[in-house]
């Protein structure tokens, strides 16, 4: 047999708190009177804060009123008149407002009912004109017919809690009836929309009845303090106020500029090891965190591995030794904020590598200082050169080479000489200018010559230059295109917890805020900005540079993939299968042809593709055609290719965009060229 309660006897305060919307049923609010409702749905917590004292019995409530109105000299018939004027205003106005104003009002206005209302409302719509803006944009409408006046703001919450909560946080409830979302501008129309709920609509209807003529006048007043205070009541993407992109900046990072840092380097070579260590010397790190890495690497037999463990968190990157994908951190010099991006150095992980660094500022090359190790990553199969010769060809033009492992040669000169000759010349051959690059002896795992210059003689003798803290300070920041429109490659996307999703990666151009609406290419789905993460920090707003998680609601999840482009939907990225690009051929011993397959790696875009054209090839220096309709192209070759992709993708010109305008081609494992788009065909 099914239970039943007692509706009308029933203590809903001992059950719900009223921040508590989850278990509420609309049928037991307000299926019944409101007349009975009333008693049940006031608030205790902002019942015990309006009065002095907690009243239990009503026959208290009228002594106290007549304590009260004993305290003022008046006649028996002024008495009367008061009382009478009290019980109707307390119909209208429920606990809201104390008996003192009320009998106040009342006297001021010589026990006419109707001014004394109005005198009340008018006071609280000059106290919170805001707050009754928004509330008449919810709740003000005709009932029937007939004009009805608004609650205070206070008796909004007391008399309809649950209400009033879910329309100030935007969100639709699934209570029983609709409340639309808190948009009050769309497409220029200022918003206006009414609740729907019968129930809620029955218990206005009965109060509007009760109140009538005491309101009439009222709403007139209050209707007219609003129309002439300007700009109340809009709340949106549209209305908001526009930012100072620069000067917000400034301000948030203290002056300091932004600058991303990639870590390259062959394999062993002693990346995460190196980049642990400063972080654990910085005091990013702290001696709890490190003496667990050091226990849990000795058990699993890679004690020298525990520096390393600060930025390869995931199993298979500690049980392999090798880091695998791009780990990402944060860090502070003097004079930079530093996103640190720790890039994998085996040989099966470039195509993450070229991720890490197409969203790179600057760049630190790790060697081995080691006999034997640095040829075997600079000769050929090596990933020493194919890392330098990439960041060049992806933009970076500043380079710190970190020579690393020197105390295993004891710190001798003549071998750092060896080794930076021999990378000079190879990187001035790679584009990089002599002196955009500085060389840095360390030690990753003893931590010498890293946030101090060293002290050991056999070092100080002969170097004299900045340790490698020093080195990453006096990198140039490069100009950040804040005032470009706003374009995000997307590097991940996943579920968030709550509505929506959420996708990470590097805002390339311009800035986003909170409510903004952004249009996505290729799927050509437009969608908003519920929520900025920055380094584990929400955030208002986030500008080109920054690395961002973006939560976003109004498109589905499965139509985004990596390498989605999230743009200003004003200025629309162009998505296209066929383009002309000028590319560069590398160390290629194999012929490119007509028709030859390649991978294009675009920002986080993996793509295969097809050299469909060979239009030109062109001069080194100058640029000019040298021959037109080539047959094929060979190593060190300039040319004009048409490419074509299987699936649409999202490209810009390298001249309107620099950062979205470059690419490479893979081919078998192996890069074989990078280019730069000249022309979009479809």
């Amino acid at each position: 047999m099914a239970r039943h309660r007692n509706v009308r006897g029933y203590n809903y305060d001992e059950d719900f708190d009223d921040d508590d919307l989850y278990g509420h049923s609309v049928e037991d609010d307000y299926g019944i009177s409101p007349a009975t409702a009333a008693q049940f749905i006031y608030s205790k917590r902002n019942r015990h804060q309006s009065f002095t004292e907690p009243l239990e019995e009503e026959h208290e409530d009228d002594e106290h009123m007549e304590t009260k109105a004993a305290d003022i000299a008046l006649s028996s018939v002024d008495q009367a008149r008061l009382y009478s004027c009290l019980d109707h205003m307390r119909e209208v106005l429920g606990e809201s407002v104390s008996e003192q104003v009320m009998i106040d009002a009342v006297l001021q206005c010589k026990f006419d009912q109707a001014k004394a209302l109005d005198l009340i409302f008018q006071q609280d719509c000059n106290k919170n004109l805001n707050s009754a803006t928004n509330d008449l944009a919810s709740f003000g409408r005709l009932s029937k017919g007939k004009t009805r006046e608004l609650p205070s703001p206070e008796t909004q919450y007391e008399i309809v809690p649950k209400i009033a909560k879910m329309i100030i946080s935007g969100k639709k409830q699934t209570m029983g009836f609709d409340i639309p979302s808190a948009a009050p501008e769309q497409n220029g129309q200022t918003f206006n929309s009414y609740m729907k709920g019968q129930a809620v609509v029955e218990a206005v209807d009965e109060m509007d009845n009760a109140s009538q003529n005491a309101q009439t006048s009222n709403t007139s007043q209050i209707q007219e303090d609003l129309n002439s205070t300007p700009n109340l009541g809009k709340n949106t993407s549209k209305s908001k106020q526009k930012i100072n992109i620069k000067e917000e900046l400034e301000k948030r990072q203290g002056g300091k500029p932004l600058l991303n840092l990639v870590v390259i380097g062959h394999v062993d070579a002693g990346k995460s090891t190196l980049m642990g260590h400063l972080l654990y010397l910085l005091g990013h790190v702290n001696k709890r965190t490190m003496h667990k890495y050091e226990q849990e690497s000795k058990k699993a037999g890679k004690a020298s591995f525990a520096y390393a463990w600060v930025l390869d968190e995931t199993g298979e990157e500690r049980q392999r030794g090798v880091t695998m994908d791009v780990g990402m951190t944060k860090f502070e010099t003097k004079s930079k904020v530093i996103t640190l991006m720790d890039a994998p150095g085996h040989k099966d992980f470039i195509p993450n590598m070229i991720t890490g660094a197409a969203q790179a500022d600057v760049a630190i090359l790790v060697v081995d200082a080691s006999r034997g190790e640095f040829e075997a990553g600079f000769e050929a199969g090596g990933q020493t050169r194919e890392h330098a010769l990439l960041v060049r060809s992806l933009g970076v033009t500043q380079l710190a080479v970190v020579v690393n492992k020197m105390d295993q040669v004891n710190w001798q000169q003549d071998r750092f000489r060896e080794v930076t000759s021999k990378l000079g010349s190879f990187l001035k051959q790679a584009g990089f200018k002599e002196s955009d690059v500085s060389y840095v002896p360390t030690s990753g795992l003893s931590g010498e010559n890293m946030i101090k210059k060293s002290t050991i003689s056999e070092l100080t003798s002969w170097y004299k230059g900045p340790c490698l803290i020093e080195q990453i300070d006096s990198f140039k920041a490069p100009q950040r295109s804040v005032e470009k429109p706003f374009r995000l490659c997307a590097s991940d996307v996943f579920k968030d917890q709550g509505s929506g999703f959420c996708v990470t990666g590097k805002i390339e151009a311009g800035f986003v805020q909170v409510g903004d609406r952004l249009f996505t290419m290729p799927p050509n789905e437009t969608c908003t900005v519920k929520g900025i993460t920055l380094h584990d920090e929400a955030v208002d707003w986030a500008a080109a540079g920054d690395h961002v998680s973006l939560t976003l609601t109004g498109m589905d999840i499965i139509k985004i993939n990596v390498g989605c482009v999230f743009c200003c939907p004003n200025e629309p990225i162009k998505a296209c299968t066929r383009f002309r690009a000028r590319i560069l051929v590398f160390n290629f011993e194999v012929p490119i042809t007509q028709g030859f397959p390649v991978i294009i790696h675009y920002q986080t875009v993996s793509e295969p593709a097809t050299i469909k054209k060979l239009i030109s090839i062109l001069h080194k220096s100058t640029g000019e055609v040298v021959k037109k309709r080539p047959k094929c192209l060979t190593k060190g070759m300039n040319a004009i290719v048409e490419l074509q992709t299987q699936r649409p993708i999202a490209l810009e010109l390298y001249k309107d965009f620099k950062e979205l305008g470059r690419f490479m081609l893979r081919y078998s494992g192996s890069s074989i060229a990078a280019g730069v788009v000249t022309e979009i065909k479809e």
